[in-house]
């Protein structure tokens, strides 16, 4: 900005001390906070303020390489807080073998700030923390179009980086031994918790309310928010939780060596075993403090390594994701809320009606082969996801898919919550962007809905340019997810309203086909019903890389 500055200067023939008092002059009206580590300075555009890539801990490199996150070490004079920093290392996309992600690295430990333009400390907005998706191996809190949509309706937003892949879940055997005291295994919910504790200590400088703070999170992030809350030490750090596509009967894998009574029902081998896979793959022998030492001199392209979960095709596990190591994770989200142990809070979830097609599914050739996998439930399968005989296969793989990952599991979780005494409301995205109408033939696919809770679209050039009808889809979702974040409520004044979930009433919003939100008993209640029947049968159903 300097530069474009002076030479505007220099044409209109002002002197160099014009020039520095014009640039004094810009550089004090860019707030400035102090936070507990020393003074940013943001920026402002329009009625939004920002202040972006503001370390929340220090960088995870070198020793603290698979150690909970540190202290960031205070600064001297003002942060330039006007740009995003590195996003946390990830493989490199279309990029030569062994690259990370152009402005990715292993010191990445950042999150960003918008808030209405003059907020005060005491101003006491409500917070949203956004937690982005990306299966724990891709994605940022930079990601496109996340702007100051929410800050323009009084809710301040943070989006935060954490480490992903093997980076952010890794176990082995001599990190289990080292520092005893230490929490181990999933370095990615540690940084989100180190992040939330930042929110709770400095966001009252920004003019934020330090106990009005709403998680909310996308397909990974919002795995996250459930296992935020179910992690003790995640407890009191929010007072709501939002979770897009993220289920709620997510696995997790065990920490320790495995036996029958740690058994993970996904994988037949422990998160430690996976973590000897990987160093065997780099030559590393040995589970002892030397070869840890060897891992942590890999460099962090050989760590990422293109995130493959097996070495090679058919060969044994390299990368484990989220680690129930019995000290950080105690339980699996499913358990926790079976036994009611999940933080007390109101929750708002959902899901979009045709996540994913036939690639999570074994049974890729007919429909029969799908309805043949639910045994003896074979007959209501058919009567519930087919009950004319005439769908197309890839849209029974498609509901079926959806339904067994996210909305069956959603519906759990509302359930869960609902027997506590907590509100839970259950969204159904059903919308289809009008420039997507041909692709999208079932219904729109996982992430769609983002956009539209965001109010964000075509943003920053993302996206095709939305219609009339979009922009009011996204107005109307914009302002459930703003009213919630401000009381527990998405209800407001000029919207339908939205039921509080009951398991006798069975009613969600459904953001219809149309674009219409209609509050309604769920149309797929017979799906659903089967769905959960035959996880309380065993369920043999477990889909392809889940």
């Amino acid at each position: 900005m300097k530069k474009v500055l002076s030479g505007f200067l220099i044409l209109f023939g002002c002197s160099s001390l014009a020039q520095q008092t014009a640039i004094s002059a810009i550089a004090a009206a860019a707030p400035t906070v102090r936070t507990a580590s020393g003074i940013v300075r943001g920026v402002t555009e329009g009625d939004v303020e920002s202040f972006k890539g503001i370390p929340y801990a220090a960088a995870p490199v070198g020793e603290f390489r698979w150690r909970p996150p540190q202290p960031v070490a205070a600064w001297q004079g003002e942060l330039d807080a006007s740009k995003f920093g590195a996003n946390c290392a990830a493989a490199g996309w279309g990029g030569p073998p062994g690259s990370i992600q152009a402005g990715s690295s292993e010191d990445c430990l950042f999150l960003n700030i918008w808030r209405p333009a003059g907020a005060k400390p005491g101003a006491k907005l409500p917070v949203m923390v956004w937690i982005h998706g990306g299966a724990f191996v891709m994605g940022s809190g930079s990601g496109a179009g996340v702007e100051g949509q929410f800050a323009k309706k009084g809710v301040m937003l943070v989006t935060i980086n954490y480490r992903l892949g093997r980076l952010g879940h890794f176990a082995f055997p001599a990190l289990s031994k080292e520092h005893p005291e230490e929490p181990k295994g999933s370095y990615a919910f540690m940084d989100q918790i180190a992040a939330l504790k930042w929110v709770k200590q400095n966001i009252t400088a920004f003019g934020g309310n330090s106990k009005n703070v709403t998680i909310f999170g996308f397909s990974a992030g919002g795995v996250s928010v459930h296992s935020l809350l179910t992690i003790p030490t995640a407890r009191g750090l929010f007072q709501k939780a939002i979770s897009h596509s993220g289920g709620g009967r997510d696995g997790v894998l065990t920490g320790r060596p495995i036996n029958k009574e740690n058994a993970s029902p996904y994988y037949p081998v422990s998160a430690e075993t996976i973590g000897i896979n990987f160093a065997h793959k780099h030559g590393i022998e040995g589970t002892d403090a030397a070869a840890l030492a060897k891992l942590r001199a890999l460099k962090v392209e050989e760590i990422v390594d293109g995130g493959q979960e097996t070495d090679g095709q058919g060969g044994p596990r390299i990368y484990s994701g989220p680690i129930l190591d019995g000290k950080l994770v105690v339980e699996t989200s499913e358990s926790a809320y079976k036994e009611g142990r999940q933080a007390r809070v109101p929750l708002l979830i959902g899901n979009c009606s045709a996540e994913i097609g036939g690639a999570f599914v074994n049974a890729n050739s007919s429909k029969e082969e799908l309805f043949s996998r639910f045994g003896e439930l074979k007959d209501e399968a058919k009567a519930a996801y087919d009950p004319d005989g005439n769908k197309e296969f890839a849209e029974v793989q498609t509901r079926f898919n959806t339904d067994k990952v996210w909305a069956e599991p959603a519906r759990f979780t509302a359930s869960s919550f609902a027997a506590a005494g907590d509100p839970a409301y259950i969204f159904l995205f059903s919308y289809v962007p009008s420039a997507m109408k041909e692709r999208m033939k079932y219904g729109p696919g996982h992430g769609t809905d983002i956009s539209f809770a965001f109010d964000n679209l075509g943003i920053g050039g993302f996206g095709p340019p939305p219609t009339s009808e979009d922009k009011e889809v996204a107005r109307m979702m914009n302002a459930y997810w703003v009213n919630f974040a401000k009381t527990g409520d998405p209800n407001g004044l000029g919207l339908p309203k939205w039921p509080v979930y009951s398991p006798q009433k069975n009613e969600i919003l459904d953001i219809q086909s149309d674009g219409k939100p209609v509050g309604k008993p769920d149309p797929r209640k017979a799906r659903l019903d089967l769905i959960e029947k035959a996880v309380k049968m065993g369920d043999k159903l477990q889909p392809n890389g889940i």
